[in-house]
């Protein structure tokens, strides 16, 4: 039987609760003597006792928990999981029928109404991320759900509640058929090759799809492209079969190279013509600038918080300098496709530091497009902040 807590809300955090804020931050309730296990069912109440939402506790390096509900009467049961989901099915509705996109979020946590809980489709195949132990304890009636919801070709989790949300290691499968991989999905039409049993990571950036599209339709034809912190290359994937000259990839992580051979060999497209680089992109930035190279187009998205052995870098801090950095090898007249997935500051913020980067280096410049989360990655109504994806396409006036 699950643990049934009533825990008080603070009163300057009514207001949010009642207004629709998702995230139960530790903060905003009085858990003095209270004892709670991960999955534990709050009764959120005022300080008078009156009734304000459902959450489950579940630490993650957001918070104690999410709200899963504001009807009192309301059960967190089977039928709850079933209605989530198929709901979340129903929204992606036009996701499953497009044949040439194979992969894509199916359930955003707090933006598809369950916190903690993150569900991606590869062709047939589910991978279901579990960031708390306390979501995680729902595994049982969550996968009962999906089964009601789809078709489930085959299943695989990753476990995200580790230290500050890291991964668990282990043999990720759960059932159904075993995906033979690589498994190769569709996006736009472009194709790249995936692994959902190979730690971590899967092989591709669901979230960046649209900007993918955007590279590859109207700012690669007959140009150079310089892809740095490039995974496994999947924006180099994009600018080739874009028409661009070159790809040049950079990434420090060794296995960058074999992953991103792969994603160019399964588009038939030749890897020899292009340029794969493993080392520091920082390291690679002073090379560059030695041999006079320019590129016409640069893709930048660091990693939120990076630490090598010269260097840390944290976006939040030093994107102004990477920028600054990237236009000594950017040509007149370039683009530069400026990403952060840093959660911790908004689009606003974001465009403080690009122009702090152009002025201080005497540059004009002309923001051509943005780009936030695609429609799969649905995010709580009001609150902005959930939206952590920011890109802007800049051109350079020289």
């Amino acid at each position: 039987m699950r643990q049934l807590v009533e825990v008080k809300v603070k009163p300057k955090s009514v207001q949010n609760i009642t207004n629709g804020y998702p995230l139960l931050a530790k903060e905003a309730v009085e858990i003095s003597g209270v004892t709670m296990d991960e999955g534990s069912i709050l009764r959120l109440v005022d300080s008078s006792g009156k009734y304000l939402a459902t959450a489950y506790y579940g630490l993650q390096n957001k918070g104690i928990g999410w709200v899963l509900t504001r009807k009192e009467q309301e059960k967190i049961d089977a039928t709850f999981f079933v209605k989530k989901l198929s709901a979340a099915v129903a929204r992606r509705k036009n996701l499953y029928e497009t044949e040439d996109t194979t992969a894509f979020r199916v359930f955003n946590g707090e933006g598809d109404g369950i916190g903690g809980l993150i569900i991606d489709y590869y062709d047939g195949f589910y991978m279901v991320s579990w960031y708390s132990e306390g979501m995680y304890s729902f595994r049982e009636a969550i996968y009962q759900a999906l089964g009601e919801a789809v078709e489930v070709r085959g299943l695989y989790e990753k476990l995200r509640f580790n230290t500050n949300g890291q991964y668990v290691e282990q043999d990720d499968y759960v059932s159904g058929e075993k995906g033979e991989f690589p498994l190769i999905v569709l996006e736009n039409g472009m194709k790249y090759a995936v692994d959902l049993n190979d730690g971590a990571m899967t092989g591709i950036f669901l979230d960046q799809r649209n900007v993918r599209k955007a590279l590859r339709d109207q700012y690669s034809d007959g140009k150079t492209v310089l892809n740095t912190f490039s995974y496994t290359g999947a924006f180099s994937v994009a600018a080739a079969l874009g028409g661009a000259v070159k790809t040049t990839s950079v990434d420090v992580a060794k296995r960058s190279l074999p992953k991103t051979i792969e994603q160019f060999a399964v588009n038939e497209i030749d890897y020899e013509a292009q340029d794969i680089k493993v080392m520091d992109v920082f390291d690679y930035f002073r090379y560059a600038a030695r041999h006079d190279l320019k590129f016409d187009v640069v893709v930048l998205d660091p990693p939120s918080f990076a630490r090598t052995k010269k260097i840390t870098f944290s976006t939040a801090k030093d994107y102004p300098k990477l920028l600054k950095d990237t236009l000594k090898i950017t040509s007149d007249d370039g683009v530069i496709i400026a990403s952060t997935n840093n959660a911790s500051f908004n689009m606003k913020k974001f465009k403080t530091f690009i122009d702090k980067a152009f002025t201080e280096t005497n540059t004009r410049y002309k923001i051509l497009e943005e780009h936030q989360l695609p429609e799969d990655f649905t995010v709580p109504n009001n609150y902005p902040e959930f939206n952590y994806l920011k890109v802007v396409f800049i051109k350079v006036m020289k």
